[in-house]
């Protein structure tokens, strides 16, 4: 459990930073700074979205996915919580919260690194994978935060909940973690990640977090092909 460690540390670290950095940002730079974020968030999910190869799966995992998440009102529950944490740490908007909560997770959980490291962390002991997204989800957790809040820091648990449960089960997802699934996976999650960029550009209101069971389905359906 080393490099969850590692990652959640980073983020909080990342995290921290930038909230201390955000705080001195007049209002309009603040909005700059979050538009080209959004930007970099957009490129991130389109880059993520071409490693599909299976464009059927892709549209079927994103469609009943999306269905199973709006049957549980997965966004509704996160923005409860948004609530929740606002009224007990009086960190600012419970909203404003939940979206830094969800963008940060959706960041730092989706893509090949969370999967991959997590699997070689669990199997080998090679952390060297997680470490290098550590890096790299700390640069991120600083502008994030910068931007968003303190809803970043609570991404923290995501990362300790995901990365923490596929290293510990890494045994047992190995045979169904391929590489072509990981692809799928990816995609599908990035497809979520460029939601999350339109709508920190204010072009659309999307309940992303009702999409992420649509990660996961692509292990199932890859099963049959």
């Amino acid at each position: 459990m080393l490099s969850v460690i590692i990652n959640t540390s980073a983020v909080l670290l990342g995290g921290t930073l930038g909230l201390f950095i955000g705080r001195r940002f007049p209002q309009r730079i603040a909005d700059t700074v979050m538009n080209g974020l959004a930007l970099c968030v957009m490129y991130i999910g389109i880059s993520g979205a071409l490693s599909g190869q299976q464009t059927l799966i892709a549209i079927i995992s994103i469609a009943l996915g999306g269905a199973l998440g709006e049957l549980t009102d997965l966004d509704g529950k996160l923005n409860a919580l948004g609530q929740r944490l606002q009224q007990k740490f009086g960190t600012g908007g419970g909203s404003s919260l939940a979206e830094g909560f969800v963008s940060a997770s959706m960041l730092f959980c989706v893509g090949a690194m969370a999967i991959v490291g997590s699997l070689q962390s669990g199997l080998t002991g090679d952390h060297s994978t997680i470490i290098a997204k550590s890096v790299i989800d700390g640069i991120s957790a600083i502008l994030l935060a910068s931007s968003l809040g303190a809803g970043v820091l609570f991404s923290a648990a995501a990362i300790g909940l995901y990365q923490g449960t596929l290293v510990l089960m890494a045994s047992t997802l190995q045979p169904l973690l391929t590489d072509a699934t990981i692809a799928e996976m990816t995609c599908v999650g990035s497809l979520l990640i460029v939601g999350l960029s339109l709508n920190m550009l204010g072009i659309t209101k999307i309940k992303v977090a009702n999409y992420i069971p649509a990660i996961f389905l692509p292990m199932f359906f890859m099963l049959f092909l």
